[in-house]
């Protein structure tokens, strides 16, 4: 039989566990804060009095129409969803194997029909709605507050970006540099980040003993932190 301590956790092993939860939640953090000041609000870096990219002929693929900001690459999903486009791309031809990947087509035409019919036509008011979600983010991983509601926004955000964008072929888009931060978002949204240095461990220490009793909001405000 293991000794007590022989199962153990040594000390610095818990304090890099910590070390590297806080950094992650800090780095996704400003990852999201240099991602606020291109669409910022009330035109969200939109020109050409909100125009977005039109499509066009190969090799063009669109016309960007004098857009910006935020309208061109809600803009660039739209005119890219019905082309083939291949996401978890593997090329093993290289050692005699064949390529694999899956195409996102109809996952992307999905997106597109949400855009096309809902959140282009009111860019006023969802663009209101996109940049508070990015900036909540910034805001919850930075103070460990809510962090896990926070990574789950940050899921939902990166993956619509990952699915509406990733490998689009011009501006290419490589679709690791949103499916990165999906991962991350998830591994944080398991860690719940906040709970190290963060508000979130001083949160559920006041609202532990209410949420035992059965407080639904404290209940609530435990599963997101």
């Amino acid at each position: 039989m293991n000794s007590a301590a022989e199962v153990a956790t040594p000390n610095w092993d818990e304090r890099l566990r910590k070390i590297t939860m806080v950094v992650a939640r800090l780095g996704l953090a400003y990852l999201f804060f240099t991602q606020l000041f291109w669409k910022l609000p009330p035109t969200f870096g939109c020109s050409n009095d909100f125009a977005f990219p039109v499509a066009a002929e190969a090799p063009n693929y669109w016309d960007g129409n004098g857009s910006g900001g935020l309208c061109y690459w809600m803009g660039l999903e739209s005119i890219y969803q019905d082309r083939f486009r291949e996401v978890l791309v593997t090329d093993m031809r290289p050692a005699g194997l064949p390529k694999i990947g899956f195409n996102i087509a109809p996952l992307a035409q999905a997106n597109a029909l949400l855009l096309d019919n809902v959140i282009i036509p009111n860019i006023a008011i969802f663009g209101w709605l996109i940049w508070l979600a990015e900036f909540w983010i910034f805001a919850s991983m930075l103070l460990g507050f809510l962090s896990r509601f926070g990574a789950l926004v940050s899921i939902g955000i990166s993956l619509q970006l990952w699915i509406g964008l990733a490998n689009v072929p011009r501006p290419y888009e490589w679709e690791w540099a949103y499916g990165a931060i999906v991962l991350l978002s998830i591994a944080l949204l398991g860690l719940a980040p906040g709970r190290i240095f963060g508000i979130d461990g001083i949160l559920r220490r006041q609202i532990s003993a209410s949420a035992a009793q059965g407080n639904r909001i404290s209940q609530l405000l435990m599963a997101l932190s």
